[in-house]
């Protein structure tokens, strides 16, 4: 099945300045995610969807495809990223292209690798799955969180006070890496968190969300440990 990789890089990051092509280890952090995805083969055309032409020139300078520019409705704070890929897709199928899955690949993943690709590809492959995403488990049980009850705090389970951790249903969350999704599902429920939506739980050390300064820092240890070790 034809696949596209769709990595959304819109200009006005806020917390981090410019973060998605901001120098990791000695080129833009957005080069790692493109170089991950044309390595793995996967993919019949890598592009990134931008509103900011000095990202578009960098997206070019690694090799990934820039056919059209995201429009201004998608480029604000409020647009998701399913509403960019809608985008995408019906821009390409304007020029009489369509793919039949998308990989949706986040600009700062810089702990990706072409086996996780690869692996999230197959399973979306082998099942009833209409997407794959990779999670981190939550550290700790969620079962027990606490919550400010008119400034006392309270569990929010209660009924779980004293149930061993290892009996607790653990839960997980979005890694923040690639979401995998066929594109029918995509286009009728018009949301990367499809009903038969499938995972793959990565390590701790395998991703880091990117808000803030310190999330970088994070993101450099952990990127010179999976590199080192």
């Amino acid at each position: 099945m034809s696949a596209i990789a769709i990595i959304p890089a819109r200009g006005g990051s806020k917390r981090i300045e410019r973060k998605n092509i901001k120098d990791f280890n000695g080129k833009p952090i957005i080069a790692y995610t493109i170089q991950a995805a044309l390595d793995s083969k996967l993919f019949d055309e890598v592009m990134v969807s931008t509103d900011d032409k000095e990202i578009a020139e960098v997206a070019k300078k690694y090799d990934a495809s820039i056919p059209f520019m995201r429009s201004a409705a998608n480029a604000n704070d409020h647009a998701t990223l399913a509403d960019v890929l809608l985008e995408v897709m019906a821009e390409y199928k304007k020029n009489g292209k369509e793919f039949d899955t998308v990989c949706c690949i986040l600009p700062t993943a810089a702990l990706i690798t072409q086996q996780r690709l690869k692996e999230g590809r197959k399973q979306l492959d082998s099942n009833s799955h209409t997407a794959i995403v990779p999670v981190l488990r939550f550290s700790y049980p969620i079962q027990r969180a606490l919550r400010d009850d008119n400034g006392v705090l309270v569990l929010r389970e209660k009924e779980h006070a004293d149930t061993r951790s290892q009996d607790l249903e653990p839960f997980f969350h979005d890694s923040g890496q690639f979401y995998w999704i066929k594109t029918p599902a995509l286009l009728q429920e018009k949301t990367l968190f499809t009903k038969q939506m499938g995972y793959i739980e990565l390590k701790e050390t395998e991703a880091q969300d990117v808000d803030t300064m310190l999330d970088w820092e994070m993101l450099k240890l952990k990127y010179e440990h999976l590199n080192t070790h």
